[in-house]
Parts: C-alpha cells; structure tokens; sequence
C-alpha cells in the first residue's frame, strides 16, 4: 500500500507544480520613462504573456501611491488617455504595453525618475474563476527621449494629452 501510496502523492505534486507553471504570467522588456524635475507623473512600459487567459487588475509601486492602467486612443482628431479597470491577456497572446497604446501610469510622483535608476513595479492578475497572482518587475529607467517601436516621445513630459 505504502508503494501506491507515494506515487499517488508525488502524481498530485507534479500536477499542482504544473498547474502553478502554466498561471504564471511572463513579463518581458520592462521599462519606465525618466522624468524631469517637478514632474508628477511617467508611463511604464512592457510585454505582458499568459499561457492561460487572465487579466491585469492592478499595479503599485512604492514610486508613488497612485498607479494605474491606462489607453491611449484617438477621439476624433483628439489622442485621449484614459484609465481602464482591466486588461485581457488572451492565453498565448503577448500584449504590449506601450508608448501611445496600453501603459501603466505612475502618478503624484515623491521624487525625479532618472535614467540608470531601477524602478519596482508589482502587477496583479487575476484568472478567469478569480484567483490573483503577483508578479514583482524590476523595470529599469530609460532616457526621457526613449521610444518603444512605432512608440512615441514625451509621454508624460508635457500636458500634451487629454484625460
């Protein structure tokens, strides 16, 4: 009985060690926008990839108290950012938070962001059936020119887009 016993329990193991594998949601070329002196707010950027389908539901940082997910899109001839409470992550999908697209803001900064600086970011998703996870990111700082392809310069550097 012990020998049926044991690989029952190591059977389990293995499908639970699975199971937490697949949840888990890859994080790929983080980064933030440095800022300049008095500037309250900057974007972070990244590629985002679920084997399952889930959702980001939230950020923080211990950058700033407020942070958020954000769209920019066109309104009319308009470019627009507003906050969104969700973002879908099909499964096997990379989505691509970006300059001009999907970003995280990181609003009523405490102090400069400065290039060569490393910023903490923890994401939370959370599954279909409402199981969360974090993922903790490390997201370097880039120049405040820095540009992700197809990206777009000065975001957060100037009121230039409207809430």
């Amino acid at each position: 009985m012990r020998i049926q016993t044991r690989p029952t329990l190591a059977f389990i193991a293995l499908l639970g060690l699975g199971a937490a594998a697949q949840a888990q949601v890859s994080v790929t070329q983080p980064w933030v926008r440095a800022t300049v002196a008095q500037q309250q707010a900057t974007g972070a950027f990244m590629q985002l990839q679920s084997p399952t389908a889930t959702r980001l539901v939230g950020v923080s940082t211990p950058l700033t108290a407020v942070a958020e997910l954000h769209e920019m899109a066109m309104q009319g001839d308009v470019m627009r950012m507003r906050h969104v409470p969700v973002l879908e992550l099909p499964a096997g999908k990379a989505v691509e938070l970006r300059p001009g697209g999907h970003h995280l803001m990181l609003m009523n900064l405490k102090a400069q962001v400065k290039e060569g600086q490393t910023v903490p970011l923890t994401l939370t998703f959370e599954s279909p059936d409402g199981k969360r996870e974090t993922v903790q990111v490390q997201a370097p700082v880039r120049a405040l020119t820095a540009q992700a392809a197809g990206g777009h310069a000065g975001h957060g550097a100037a009121p230039a887009h409207k809430h």
